[in-house]
């Protein structure tokens, strides 16, 4: 169970950041200053791509443990 708990609460705090990110990157559209538009710009895409991996890593996991979980019990009906 702790196991299953960690990954959903990593997948789901990284979504949070991912909207986060998004709105961040709409918002520096909005900004007259050319220095505060590129730090933001790439502060909101370095936490966009650190939140799509937080989205990913979870994801990959769960299904490889789904399938091996599949596997072992097709495996065991021979």
């Amino acid at each position: 169970m702790y196991w299953w708990g960690k990954q959903l609460s990593i997948g789901i705090l990284s979504v949070f950041f991912l909207m986060f990110g998004i709105d961040l990157l709409i918002s520096t559209y909005r900004l007259s200053n050319p220095h505060e538009f590129i730090m933001v710009f790439f502060a909101s895409n370095l936490i966009i791509l650190i939140s799509a991996v937080g989205v990913l890593y979870p994801a990959i996991r769960i299904f490889n443990r789904l399938r091996t979980k599949n596997v072992d019990e097709d495996n065991d009906n021979i």
